[in-house]
């Protein structure tokens, strides 16, 4: 553990935000005509663009009938960080962050509904900031609600961490990711409070991971109540553009 203490003497982080206070989001669905569904979202300064194709016939010969094929690919913009970055798609991390999107939302999709079928995920980093995988999933799961597939729940993740006097920190920006401790990231479904997916940058000590883990569940719920406010303005406007008070007349 870094010995850079991310807490001031008042409790707050170098952001300014308290200890279980996430940061600014910012989201909006169906922001490309192109894809079936999209969405944009905006976590501290990560920021992510998710694009959603399908449900369609499923190109492999090889798939279940009974099966979905999940294709997702993550990628980074070349500028996304400080440094350029040689290979946005294809190195290691990237491919990890892809399948680990891939197992979290195949968690929340009603699967069974699309038999033979292939939904294609696309999530693109414009800038990173920390909590990259956890920003990529949720701005694909409004992406995913934007195209009208059919949820069991929304997948939504968040990152918590602790400070030097093991005090847990709820989404984690980049510094404190590589300033601080541990850093834990979990993807949950909130509604049924069941774990999609879950994983440590480093070992936690046994007695402060519950704590840890309560506190990255209790920023999936916080983020799921911003989601829940975005998509239900953006049905209000597309009822609006199509009058949908006419009809309930």
């Amino acid at each position: 553990m870094s010995n850079l203490e991310l807490l001031s003497d008042q409790g707050l982080r170098l952001d300014g935000r308290r200890p279980n206070e996430l940061r600014h989001i910012k989201c909006k669905l169906g922001v490309f005509e192109q894809p079936d569904g999209s969405a944009y979202l905006e976590q501290g300064n990560t920021k992510v663009l998710a694009a959603v194709y399908g449900p369609h016939q499923a190109h492999s010969k090889r798939v279940d009938f009974n099966e979905v094929v999940i294709n997702c690919q993550y990628s980074m913009a070349t500028f996304s960080t400080a440094e350029r970055k040689k290979r946005p798609r294809g190195d290691r991390k990237s491919q990890e962050i892809t399948l680990y999107l891939r197992q979290s939302l195949k968690a929340a999709i009603r699967t069974e509904l699309y038999p033979r079928s292939q939904i294609d995920v696309y999530v693109e980093v414009l800038q990173a900031d920390g909590a990259n995988y956890a920003v990529a999933l949720n701005a694909a799961t409004l992406a995913l609600v934007d195209a009208g597939i059919c949820l069991k729940e929304y997948v939504i993740a968040c990152t918590a961490s602790l400070s030097k006097n093991n005090v847990p920190l709820m989404d984690v920006s980049h510094f404190e990711e590589v300033s601080g401790g541990p850093t834990l990231t979990v993807a949950s479904l909130p509604l049924s409070n069941k774990i999609a997916f879950m994983e440590m940058s480093q070992r936690f000590h046994l007695e402060h991971l519950p704590k840890v883990l309560e506190h990255a569940l209790n920023g999936c719920r916080k983020i799921k109540a911003v989601m829940e406010k975005a998509v239900r303005k953006h049905l209000m406007q597309m009822g609006s553009v199509g009058d949908w008070s006419n009809i309930a007349k």
